[in-house]
């Protein structure tokens, strides 16, 4: 199953109801709404070659990944959150683009680190999630998704080894503190100064499904890598 390439989106600033953050927020919102499933994956080979943008979300098991692509794409089940974090193993792919187009793919990656999931299982996985993230061509983002009680892990941080040559030659990464509502604010203004130390690069941001903290200016971002990766010369 292969995605139907709609033109390239024009540029945020070539939009006129991206004239202002709180417009190019709905703006943004409004076209991760048209989130639908595209395809799954158990290997890599199964993957379909596109070439528009990719966005793939990564995370622990627990991180509340499900939950903040269900939140950004406004959809309940979109993203499936399993009763015992882990079980899924297998990439989701989901479409993005107005009138049954695709401009744009959420990558949903499978959670991992649980100790619920074999040794092998963790394993493998962690290679398969490896060499998406190196070789995939196509991949415009990377979303890690952490929850600040417990900060970077360090699985997340081998993570982070994997991607940051790619990051060095201009990958955006984006990483989000979910739960953030579990955090006061002197808590969360500590999570936010060590994960952007911890970065390398990347941003970082607050982000509560249950608060709407930070949904707007996740979706804005989102939508901006993907204008970018579709025009190049503008980003320049």
């Amino acid at each position: 199953m292969t995605a139907r390439p709609a033109p390239a989106p024009a540029a945020a600033a070539a939009r006129p109801d991206a004239a202002t953050p709180a417009a190019a927020a709905r703006e943004a919102l409004g076209w991760l709404h048209t989130a639908r499933f595209l395809t799954t994956a158990a290997q890599l080979h199964q993957l379909p070659a596109l070439a528009v943008p990719e966005i793939a979300f990564v995370g622990r098991s627990n991180a509340g990944k499900s939950t903040a692509i269900n939140t950004l794409t406004q959809q309940t089940q979109l993203a499936f959150a399993s009763r015992k974090p882990g079980r899924t193993q297998h990439i989701n792919l989901f479409a993005l683009g107005r009138q049954g187009g695709t401009d744009a793919v959420l990558a949903d990656l499978p959670g991992y680190g649980y100790a619920a999931v074999p040794l092998a299982d963790k394993q493998r996985w962690q290679r398969v999630m490896a060499n998406y993230l190196v070789t995939r061509e196509n991949l415009a983002a990377v979303v890690m998704l952490c929850d600040p009680r417990h900060g970077l892990q360090e699985l997340d941080e081998i993570l982070l080894e994997v991607i940051r040559p790619r990051v060095e030659q201009g990958l955006p990464f984006l990483i989000l503190l979910t739960k953030a509502d579990k955090l006061n604010r002197s808590e969360q203004a500590r999570a936010l100064q060590i994960a952007r130390l911890q970065a390398g690069g990347g941003s970082v941001m607050l982000f509560s499904a249950p608060k709407r903290q930070g949904v707007e200016d996740a979706a804005t971002w989102l939508r901006a890598v993907v204008d970018a990766a579709a025009n190049p010369s503008d980003a320049a």
